[in-house]
């Protein structure tokens, strides 16, 4: 084990470094804030289904009303791009995260359908609640990660007030029913690991997709998308969600419907955008500024 030896002299001079050296400035941070309506963090919770969601919002500097995104985590949403919530309030941006029925203490049982309820309920919470929150109730923008972006894709292809949605490696949870064996039987094992999850079963979590095949097939979403902004991003090192067998079949059949004005990205990344999250979120930002 090698111990450092500071002498006076080298710690003297290494303080005047730390003294002359600033931290950097937080790029987008607002020039003032708002005596009345100044950039904030709020602690929530509201119902789906009869179970309470908890979760917080991101509220923008100024009196707004502000677009709102509703940025959803994955499975089981280690990953939270909490980083993209930041971004997009300091451009402007209210954003409400939060947690699914039976995950990470959230109330209820955890299952794929309850998810996209959950959305919903997510949705219908910001309009009910468009005041307090300072949101514009008719500029509302679902962007989700890997499962969170499928979730993304089926709410808004269920809600005709919802112009704009982002699948960030979006997961497609239907052509999962038809795998070989051998997959279907890796993705139980792992859903047999989420203890954040309540209720949820490598077994049940397989029945579920199996009986919504063609439900949760987001390629066949399109013609449901059709007159909305749509945004997907792939990532070329991206093991969960590979983009030659899932993000570019997707690309392929939402290009195939004229009414989509889709913009899509493969970029150099994992499935978290490990080494290029600066550029994922200017993507994700220059994106959302088009649905304002």
């Amino acid at each position: 084990m090698r111990t450092a030896i500071f002498t006076a002299a080298s710690l003297s001079a290494l303080m005047l470094v730390s003294a002359c050296t600033s931290a950097p400035e937080v790029a987008g941070d607002p020039v003032a804030a708002d005596p009345d309506f100044p950039p904030s963090l709020m602690e929530l919770n509201f119902d789906s289904h009869g179970d309470r969601l908890n979760g917080h919002a991101y509220l923008a500097n100024g009196e707004g009303p502000h677009p709102t995104v509703v940025l959803l985590h994955g499975f089981p949403g280690n990953e939270r791009n909490l980083d993209l919530a930041q971004d997009l309030r300091s451009n402007g941006f209210n954003v409400l995260f939060f947690h699914y029925r039976g995950a990470w203490g959230s109330e209820g049982t955890y299952s794929f359908t309850h998810v996209i309820e959950d959305v919903a309920a997510a949705t219908d919470y910001l309009r009910a609640n468009a005041e307090t929150y300072r949101t514009d109730p008719n500029k509302l923008i679902l962007i989700g990660h890997s499962m969170g972006g499928f979730a993304a894709l089926e709410a808004a292809a269920r809600d005709d007030r919802i112009a704009c949605v982002a699948g960030i490696a979006p997961a497609n949870m239907g052509p999962l029913a038809d795998a070989p064996a051998e997959r279907a039987a890796g993705f139980a094992a792992y859903a047999d690991t989420m203890q954040m999850l309540s209720g949820l079963t490598g077994e049940n979590a397989i029945a579920e997709i199996r009986a919504n095949r063609e439900a949760f097939d987001t390629r066949l979403l399109a013609p449901k998308l059709s007159g909305k902004s749509v945004l997907l991003i792939g990532g070329d090192k991206d093991t969960s969600v590979p983009a030659d067998t899932v993000i570019n079949p997707l690309i392929a059949a939402y290009e195939a419907e004229q009414g989509i004005d889709l913009t899509a990205k493969i970029l150099s990344g994992d499935h978290s955008f490990s080494w290029s999250r600066q550029e994922l979120i200017g993507e994700i930002v220059d994106w959302a500024e088009s649905c304002r």
